[in-house]
């Protein structure tokens, strides 16, 4: 009676699943995965025989459903042929005990050789991942790690309560920067009536943005007063100085008060605004009010062409103590604008507003410096607290903003 052996070639079939060839080739020959695997590195290896045919044929069919190539051949070709069986080929160290790296299975803990199934358990390392939440990346690792070192709440926590303060005081000294100060704030001796004399000048003629303007000087004119409203002529809504007088050398219109109307406190029971040609004053409900002297009232239209003088006119502020010298003088321009000046402080309503070419403008006392200065550190503050809550905003982590 023909006796046979298997011999496994250490292929698999086409399309056949490696890790369930290595379990079935485990439990049939009841070796530990890591050496079923190696079963499985393409080279050829007879099994232990010898079988009859019918017993050979079962394991091979059982090779074949698990994708592994095995063939069946005659006991006696190949029984000297062999150099091993299987179990003698694991007894051999030398060529299969080298030090391999191990791993710990996720399912029952148990420590092994690397290799796609777990010797104890039998589970499929692959397939057991895909169950469970991805290892993190270095990269992933990286942005814990720094998220864990940099204080990413505490600091968004920080800039928002700067921000919100410095919000809060910015408008707070605001609105403390512009409110009139007392009487005793002010040298009362430079606040006396305006002088105004007859001049000796010549009318002149100035360049402003392509405009050729004619200046006629009437009297030149010493103001020493306290600023109550201002307005800017540059401003985007005043159409009329820009688009349809083209009048750029009237930059600054500036109402102010002098004399008794400072000393007795009255200026500041008054309420005043300037729109583009008129100061609008009027009482505040206040007893004080009674004392207030319309003739030590005025509203100012500033000419200028001298750079220097323009910012030295741009830079007073609602309270300040101002002296301006030059001339009372109408002006015109060849586009047909022109415009007169008020010689007198006892005129009121249209046309009452002097027109002064100013040659030297000085802030006396500017009003309210502490509030100035808080007003302009708190806009800092804001700002930047602004720009560090967006750039928070794009690289602070999710976790780190919300946790």
């Amino acid at each position: 009676m023909t006796q046979y052996s298997l011999t496994l070639t250490g292929e698999l079939l086409p399309g056949a699943d490696r890790a369930v060839a290595v379990t079935v080739l485990a439990a049939m020959l009841k070796l530990p995965a890591p050496q079923a695997e190696s079963l499985l590195n393409g080279r050829p290896r007879t099994l232990r025989g010898p079988l009859s045919a019918a017993a050979a044929e079962q394991v091979r069919r059982r090779c074949e459903r698990a994708g592994v190539v095995a063939l069946v051949r005659p006991w006696s070709t190949t029984a000297a042929a062999a150099p091993a069986t299987a179990s003698e080929v694991w007894a051999r160290p030398s060529r299969f005990e080298v030090a391999a790296p191990t791993k710990r299975c996720p399912n029952c803990g148990e420590e092994q050789p690397e290799a796609d199934l777990c010797r104890r358990c039998g589970i499929v390392f692959a397939k057991f991942g895909l169950a469970r939440p991805a290892l993190p990346t270095a990269r992933a690792a990286r942005a814990s790690t720094s998220d864990a070192e940099f204080p990413f709440k505490v600091v968004t926590q920080l800039v928002l309560l700067v921000f919100l303060s410095s919000l809060g005081v910015a408008l707070w000294s605001h609105w403390k920067k512009a409110q009139l100060p007392a009487p005793a704030f002010y040298d009362q001796a430079q606040l006396a009536a305006p002088r105004q004399t007859p001049t000796a000048r010549q009318p002149f003629t100035v360049h402003a943005q392509g405009i050729l303007y004619t200046i006629e000087p009437l009297y030149d004119y010493v103001l020493e007063a306290v600023v109550v409203s201002l307005h800017d002529s540059d401003v985007f809504w005043d159409i009329y100085h820009f688009k349809d007088w083209q009048d750029f050398i009237n930059i600054r219109d500036l109402c102010v008060v002098w004399g008794a109307n400072v000393r007795t406190d009255a200026f500041r029971a008054m309420s005043y605004s300037n729109t583009t040609w008129t100061c609008w004053v009027g009482p505040r409900n206040d007893p004080a009010a009674q004392w207030f002297a319309w003739d030590q009232l005025s509203n100012n239209h500033l000419l200028s062409a001298d750079p220097q003088v323009q910012r030295a006119i741009k830079s007073a502020v609602i309270g300040d103590q101002i002296r301006l010298t030059g001339q009372l003088a109408r002006y015109s321009h060849g586009g047909g604008f022109q415009r007169g000046t008020s010689t007198t402080r006892t005129d009121q309503g249209n046309g009452a507003c002097e027109t002064v070419y100013v040659e030297r403008f000085e802030i006396i006392r500017p009003a309210n410096p502490g509030w100035r200065l808080v007003y302009r550190l708190s806009l800092v503050l804001l700002w930047g607290a602004l720009v560090g809550l967006v750039v928070l905003f794009f690289v602070a982590p999710v976790r780190g903003l919300r946790g």
